[in-house]
């Protein structure tokens, strides 16, 4: 699970020096699975996640148009539960690591995609990725972001 970055503890791995703006415990119900009961109800998903901007100019200026705006977030989140059609938490986490990077700016990210009572006998399953800015736009560049590597990246 993610790290309460209310806090104050530092994401699993350092972005370095930056910013971080989060969202935790993000809920909502979307149709997403490899059962075929998966695949006919929707179900819980809790996102949380971390993103990261080179000292936000938010900082000095005061105006939220200088760092990311978490409402905007909120809602762009709420639109992708209700049109991806993918079926695994990875693919879901990727394609919000980068709506984060590419529509918002981000320079880092840190999402976690959780299925609570997943399993009677286990709180949750779920998936953490961390994403970058420059290695989405190596993805872009060469397919897979592992140059000179085929396509299934090996």
């Amino acid at each position: 699970m993610a790290e309460s970055m209310a806090g104050g503890e530092a994401p699993a791995r350092s972005p370095g020096l930056m910013d971080l703006i989060f969202i935790e415990g993000f809920e909502g119900q979307t149709i997403i699975g490899i059962d075929d009961s998966e695949l006919r109800t929707p179900q819980p998903l809790r996102i949380d996640l971390t993103a990261g901007l080179p000292r936000s100019a938010a900082c000095s200026s005061d105006r939220i148009g200088d760092t990311i705006d978490y409402g905007r977030v909120r809602t762009a989140l709420r639109a992708l539960l209700d049109t991806h059609r993918l079926q695994l938490l990875e693919a879901f986490a990727e394609r919000v690591a980068q709506l984060l990077l590419e529509d918002f700016g981000a320079h880092w990210v840190r999402v976690v995609v959780v299925k609570p009572k997943k399993f009677d006998d286990v709180e949750a399953v779920g998936v953490a990725i961390e994403r970058r800015r420059d290695e989405a736009l190596r993805a872009q560049d060469h397919g897979h972001g592992w140059p000179g590597r085929g396509a299934a990246g090996f």
